[in-house]
């Protein structure tokens, strides 16, 4: 197998590849069943209970 070989073979696999891969992340995104732990996980940065103070903050006790 040659070099250019390879690369064609590579470069229509790869493709195909990453074509495939690329459909899986779009249908497990959109897969009904993930709904709720999506919407679960878009809420989390509004979920802060009460705010950290200064020293969780990395500032220094005055």
């Amino acid at each position: 197998m040659t070099y250019e070989d390879f690369s064609h073979f590579a470069g229509t696999w790869g493709l195909v590849f990453l074509f495939v891969l690329f459909i899986g992340a779009i249908a497990y995104a959109f897969w009904p069943s993930n709904k709720k732990k999506f919407e679960k996980a878009s809420r989390l940065p509004l979920n802060d209970e009460e705010p950290l103070n200064d020293e969780e903050n990395g500032e220094e006790k005055k």
